[in-house]
């Protein structure tokens, strides 16, 4: 019963993969797989997670900086998921993170960034052909924890905006292969910035940033069983809204930041002790705007226990 269960497990916590694009940080698929965690049981997540660029997207036109050198960022992430029920699921998670350019006189940031939250609801689960579909919608929300400066791009540890997403998820599995896709909305509050004035494409004199939404869409397909799981996503990330970075200029929280996004997930499950799982995974931007050419390496331990005493 607990083989069944740990298939059931995967990437059931939340793993906060991030991309840094100029510091604004995309997750990876926290609450983006199709498997629901049971009821009653939850999963302690760690996931340390390093990102790196050394070129960008000014606009559309790539290039480097010597005056940043090569910009990285460290998530130090903890987390959890609990099965409210078989079709409901709770995560949580609060990331740390610092940030460093190797050259130039800019200093980086560090401290706690935002809460994360998300509440997952399978709505349907049916058996089509020699496979088993299912359709996920997901809510979830994000607010800051500390007083970061979200504007200091690309060195800030986040945007220091409160977030709220849905996000639609199929997945269809036959056999030990999958292959899902998922859409997602969010909106985005503005932001308070320590001057009187700036300017985007116009002058304005306020400390209020108006902060455009983000949509993200992603597929993926890749292999499950008992002990071990492969598998390989691909996110288009849109601003809907927002403008391009000036010529050799700061980059600044209200941007245009489009990206497409590869990435790999593994995942293994340790035979010896039941419940305990570590994954390990990537991503690289492959083409952007106003972002990092990023490359992300990441790994996490988790450990999925019940909540309740098994007769």
């Amino acid at each position: 019963m607990m083989k069944i269960l740990l298939l059931r497990f995967y990437r059931c916590c939340i793993a906060v993969a991030c991309c840094l694009t100029i510091s604004q940080f995309a997750e990876a698929q926290t609450d983006a797989d199709a498997l629901m965690i049971p009821k009653n049981y939850f999963c302690a997540a760690g996931v340390y997670t390093h990102n790196s660029w050394d070129h960008y997207w000014e606009g559309t036109f790539k290039r480097d900086n010597l005056n940043l050198g090569t910009v990285s960022s460290n998530v130090y992430s903890l987390g959890g998921n609990y099965g409210l029920s078989n079709t409901i699921n709770l995560m949580f998670s609060v990331p740390y993170v610092t940030t460093n350019a190797s050259a130039g006189t800019l200093r980086g940031e560090q401290n706690f960034q935002d809460l994360n939250a998300a509440i997952k609801w399978m709505a349907v689960k049916e058996e089509i052909g020699a496979g088993l579909f299912s359709f996920h919608a997901i809510l979830s929300g994000s607010i800051p924890l500390t007083n970061y400066e979200a504007d200091y791009l690309p060195l800030s540890i986040g945007l220091h905006s409160k977030n709220v997403a849905l996000r639609g998820l199929l997945n269809y599995q036959t056999g030990r292969f999958f292959v899902a896709g998922a859409g997602q909305y969010i909106r985005r509050s503005n932001i308070t910035i320590d001057r009187n004035s700036y300017y985007t494409t116009q002058l304005n004199y306020t400390n209020e940033v108006q902060m455009p939404n983000v949509t993200n869409f992603f597929v993926s397909s890749g292999y499950r069983s008992l002990k071990f799981n492969a598998e390989a996503v691909l996110t288009k990330v849109t601003t809907l809204g927002g403008f391009d970075i000036r010529k050799n200029d700061m980059p600044f929280p209200s941007n245009k930041m489009n990206s497409t996004i590869a990435g790999v997930i593994f995942k293994y499950s340790l035979q010896a002790i039941s419940g305990l799982e570590f994954t390990a995974g990537g991503n690289y931007v492959l083409k952007g705007r106003n972002v990092g050419q990023t490359r992300s390496v990441y790994g996490g331990i988790y450990y999925v226990f019940s909540t309740k005493k098994e007769k």
